[in-house]
């Protein structure tokens, strides 16, 4: 089990160990890309730092769950039932979470003046266990494969 505060050093993937963790810190220090905080047999939570003007990219999870907390800055949400056709936007920022059940599409753009802090929670998981990109080009590479 793990519990605590943790340094920087330490952000790696705990799961499927029991873990409490000041959830806020650990988004706002990750300098990563994407880095997988915890991955279970059921449910992943992922770690994510969008840079100024960087998104997610377009994407829908077909068989998958998710729920994205932003944690610092400012992002434009876009979603909706077909990738055409985004009918969903909204400007957010640190009091907002974004719920997208299987099969929506959706975007996150950060339109703020620093990276964009959030965590991600997917069920089940979707990335392998102790992911780490650290730029959307080496995720993209790793997803292509």
């Amino acid at each position: 089990m793990h519990y605590g505060n943790f340094s920087g050093q330490n952000i790696r993937d705990y799961g499927p160990e029991p873990l409490v963790v000041n959830i806020d810190r650990f988004a706002k220090m990750n300098q990563n890309y994407r880095t997988a905080l915890w991955t279970g047999k059921h449910l992943q939570v992922t770690l994510m730092s969008i840079r100024v003007g960087g998104d997610i990219g377009l994407e829908m999870h077909p068989n998958v769950d998710q729920f994205i907390r932003i944690e610092s800055g400012y992002a434009l949400v876009k979603m909706g039932n077909c990738k055409d056709n985004l009918n969903y936007q909204r400007k957010i920022d640190s009091n907002y979470a974004v719920i997208l059940p299987a099969g929506t599409w959706h975007n996150i753009i950060n339109i703020g003046k620093t990276p964009l802090k959030l965590y991600s929670i997917y069920a089940p998981p979707e990335h392998p266990r102790g992911t780490v990109h650290r730029t959307k080009e080496e995720a993209m590479r790793a997803e292509q494969h």
